[in-house]
């Protein structure tokens, strides 16, 4: 592949593991901070611990929107000039298969994110109780605050697999695997 290809995918790579790094944070380590000791839905305290819960979620929420989403969206991109480097060049010894899947991996992580976790940062943000210039999401219930927190931990696994897929193989391939 030319130095341009190879720079590009270097950086995609990069990238990829990046998003691995983030989405294993927030999922182990940023999310579960906000459940510890989380009352149950019956406590007295519950509905202060789900308003608390909403009201830290916009900085999660942005990491998401700020973050992953142009990284994801840069991984498309970078490993379908990847894909299509290796394809177009004659002599490559690059399988340009491996770059495609890896923007596919991307691809689904873009689309999982608008389709899945789009809708639960919506519930969790609403959580707060304000109306902070903003459609609220209707049909909230705050006793379920403890339950979107962890679903949106499970969901979060896809943005830490795909990227780790994606990664894997582009790293695996320009190292000269086959």
């Amino acid at each position: 592949m030319s130095t341009a290809a190879t720079t590009v995918v270097g950086t995609t790579m990069a990238c990829s593991f990046i998003l691995l790094g983030n989405a294993i944070t927030q999922s182990f380590m940023g999310v579960p901070a906000l459940l510890v000791d989380f009352p149950r839905p019956s406590s007295p305290e519950h509905l202060a611990a789900a308003r608390h819960l909403g009201r830290q979620w916009p900085t999660f929420w942005s990491v998401g929107n700020v973050f992953f989403r142009p990284i994801s969206t840069l991984g498309i991109f970078g490993y379908s000039f990847a894909a299509y480097s290796a394809y177009s060049t004659r002599f490559a010894r690059k399988d340009w298969r491996f770059y495609a899947v890896s923007a596919a991996c991307h691809l689904v992580t873009v689309v999982h994110s608008a389709a899945n976790m789009q809708p639960l940062n919506e519930k969790l943000d609403a959580l707060s109780g304000e109306d902070k210039g903003k459609v609220k999401a209707a049909g909230v219930d705050v006793s379920l605050a403890e339950y979107y927190a962890r679903r949106w931990i499970r969901l979060n696994s896809v943005r830490i697999v795909m990227p780790l897929v994606a990664g894997g193989m582009a790293l695996w391939q320009t190292l000269g695997g086959y």
